[in-house]
């Protein structure tokens, strides 16, 4: 019996639904792109500029940094650097006198802090590694240093590229490319009349995935709204409860820093950890957004939304947060927050990004009293298609800081009094489509 083609794709777009969640279409282009400039030659080497260039719309390298790393193709050494630091020297007892930096053969590299000496020092540099998103901040979006590499090729044709690189922003989830040869750098001097170019360039490209940066999401999403006065908290355990540590207060916190142990108030045991140390919650989450619906106009509307940090031990400094929403292309206002659009099909503009506004609330202070920021957004109605009906007028996706938060379900969204039979409806059909795809799927598995 031939199966019916449109049968087909069906089953087969439902089997790979997973593996597409993998992929970000709000930002399909978003890499990091570290370029090496070799800009003169040395008796055994050569001096390079490195440039990290973060063209990611709203993911950052926050706090405490980037850490890059590589493999030398041959027996490579680091003689200096200037704007940033070899995390290990290694084992450089074969020079005598002159003691090369880092003689590591996977050497791991550090942005230096701000306040360093003005002779170590270059030009984006010395931010601790802290690097804005490209959406947020694009002058700022790049960090640089210099390095003077030793026993390597001092020619294009005798330079062996490095290999296995390396990207830690401040955890794991990048994954980073081959280094490639590219056309050499063109720069302008100083006066911009005059045009040099690099001795050899090359480009390593480097892509990040939240699956491969942790296991469940870093933060949830509950909604509520001024017609319904249910609230919809964050899903169970949304960012995984499985063996997490976690404090009721602050004073467990500071018990834990005298003695080294706390409560573990989830499972009733005692821990001396180092981990994060996070606010006893259902969600056990570092980070919850909430969207309220709170106001309605004749022409408008208004959302507040609030971001709440239960992590006694991190500050989020220059926090983004992104929202997909179709009505989000008629912004009015927004109250506290600096906004952006976030354009990802050509036209189609149904994406927000929130920031803190610079010196009052870019910071996200930990756990406690000051641990939240909150706005209002003001958004002009679609006649359209604008609807309190079935969960409209709350986001199809939350982003915190560039990873995707965990939603309610969406039967659980605040509904309108009188939409109470229509929601059932909706309910009973989405569990016969369910259980009409099962039957297609063990059809398809006897006619195989």
């Amino acid at each position: 019996m031939e199966v019916p083609k449109s049968l087909l794709f069906f089953v087969l777009a439902a089997a790979t639904l997973s593996v597409a969640a993998a992929y970000d279409p709000l930002d399909p282009n978003g890499n990091i792109t570290i370029k090496w400039d070799v800009m003169s030659w040395t008796p055994d080497g050569y001096v390079a500029m490195v440039t990290i260039n973060n063209y990611q719309m709203y993911r950052h390298i926050m706090s405490p940094g980037y850490t890059l790393g590589w493999t030398w193709a041959r027996r490579e050494v680091i003689w200096s650097m200037v704007g940033a630091q070899a995390t290990e020297q290694g084992d450089c007892s074969r020079f005598k006198g002159n003691i090369p930096h880092c003689c590591k053969r996977t050497p791991a590299v550090v942005d230096l802090l701000p306040g360093v000496p003005y002779n170590q020092q270059i030009a984006n540099c010395c931010r601790g590694g802290v690097i804005p998103a490209y959406g947020q901040d694009p002058a700022a979006a790049v960090a640089a240093f210099q390095v003077s590499v030793g026993q390597a090729g001092t020619t294009n044709r005798t330079v062996k590229l490095p290999k296995n690189f390396t990207l830690l922003g401040p955890g794991p989830g990048y994954t980073c490319g081959p280094a490639k040869v590219v056309p050499s750098t063109v720069f302008l001097t100083p006066d911009r009349r005059r045009k040099t170019q690099a001795l050899m360039t090359w480009n390593v490209t480097c892509t990040y995935s939240q699956h491969l940066a942790s296991k469940y999401p870093s933060c949830c999403v509950s909604f509520s709204s001024f017609y319904n006065d249910t609230i919809i908290p964050c899903p169970k355990c949304a960012c995984g409860c499985e063996h997490k540590p976690c404090v009721r207060s602050e004073r467990d916190t500071k018990r834990l820093a005298v003695t080294g142990k706390h409560t573990d108030h989830s499972h009733g045991r005692q821990h001396a950890t180092a981990a994060a140390m996070l606010q006893c919650t259902t969600h056990m989450c570092p980070v919850r957004v909430h969207w309220h619906v709170k106001l309605n106009y004749k022409e408008y509307w208004r959302a507040k939304i609030s971001i709440a940090n239960f992590n006694y031990r991190m500050n989020y400094t220059g926090w983004t947060l992104v929202a997909q929403h179709p009505n989000l292309d008629n912004i009015t206002e927004v109250f506290s927050f600096d906004y952006k659009p976030v354009v990802s099909y050509g036209s189609i503009n149904d994406t927000a990004m929130f920031y803190g506004l610079k010196y009052f609330n870019d910071q996200l202070m930990e756990a406690g009293p000051h641990g939240n920021v909150q706005s209002e957004v003001l958004m002009r109605k679609d006649a359209r298609t604008f609807t309190f009906k079935q969960g409209w007028a709350f986001p199809r996706k939350v982003y915190f800081n560039g990873d995707e938060c965990q939603m309610p379900p969406p039967d659980s969204y605040p509904f309108l009094p009188n939409a109470a039979p229509a929601i059932a409806a909706a309910a009973s059909a989405s569990s016969l489509v369910a259980a009409v795809a099962s039957l297609v799927v063990l059809f398809l598995m006897g006619c195989a």
